[in-house]
């Protein structure tokens, strides 16, 4: 009896473990890198056309992240002395010319009063077709995109004021750049990313939301937007969208099929709010 016993026991421990490892292996994965993998959405990103810029002030520079690698950011001084900062969020395809000239915009268009930031969350790796940045937003390690933030922000130091934006994949990361800020967050840009739906990660913010959508935007679901509102809102922060008649990607820069309309109304919306929330003139 007691034989049949150890049997079923070692049975029973061998069935838990295979089950648990399948659970891991295979676990279905669910926000930004479950879209990484839809085909649906890999097709509505055409790859972008070449671009060779020639950046005026920036350049690339990098800095300590805790547990691995240097990380990599193209950074913008500011024109005159400053503590306030813009961190940009590069799109599924890296940090590619398209960011870095959008962060030499950005910082003109604040008036040369901020510092900008283009963070790199691929450690250098770019992509060129909807595959390849597909395999590169499904395989960042959660981990070690917020190590690259937290070390960028250790780099800012803790007496600057720091704004961020981002699209799509970077629209995500522009919140999550925003709650690891802490107190030195003073506004989040988001542009069409994916809402964080785990209330324990929206809970730290300390900033209000400026969030931008296509109305068309069949990926980002307008429920899964309201509900991060919700949650916003619930901490006493403000959440403020503006959503146009476009598709999802509407105002990615490196979009062959750019709005030049809609993005452009969206940057009036973004750079107000910047403007407000950094206190520059």
């Amino acid at each position: 009896m007691k034989k049949i016993l150890a049997s079923l026991l070692t049975a029973v421990i061998f069935l838990a473990a295979n089950d648990a490892n399948a659970q891991s292996c295979c676990k279905r994965p669910t926000g930004m890198q479950a879209l990484a993998m839809n085909k649906a959405f890999k097709a509505s990103h055409e790859a972008p056309l070449p671009l060779s810029y020639a950046a005026e002030k920036g350049a690339m520079m990098q800095f300590p992240v805790a547990g691995g690698n240097d990380g990599n950011a193209f950074f913008v001084p500011s024109d005159v002395e400053t503590n306030k900062v813009l961190i940009i969020f590069h799109e599924w395809w890296g940090l590619n010319d398209y960011i870095k000239r959008e962060a030499e915009k950005w910082q003109k268009l604040l008036g040369g009063k901020v510092a900008v930031y283009a963070v790199d969350l691929y450690d250098g790796k770019e992509a060129v077709t909807p595959d390849e940045a597909g395999k590169l937003m499904s395989g960042l390690d959660l981990n070690r995109g917020e190590a690259i933030i937290k070390g960028l922000i250790q780099k800012i130091g803790n007496t600057k004021t720091i704004a961020t934006l981002g699209w799509c994949m970077g629209g995500s990361w522009s919140f999550t750049g925003s709650v690891l800020a802490g107190t030195q967050a003073a506004g989040c840009v988001m542009y069409y990313g994916f809402p964080e739906k785990d209330a324990n990660r929206v809970k730290p913010l300390k900033c209000d939301i400026l969030y931008i959508r296509g109305s068309k935007d069949n990926f980002i679901k307008e429920a899964d937007v309201a509900e991060l509102e919700h949650k916003v809102k619930v901490l006493g922060h403000s959440f403020t969208l503006y959503s146009f008649d476009a598709v999802h990607a509407f105002a990615n820069p490196s979009n062959p099929h750019y709005d030049v309309k809609a993005a452009t109304e969206a940057q009036g919306y973004s750079l107000k709010f910047l403007k407000e929330k950094l206190s520059v003139e």
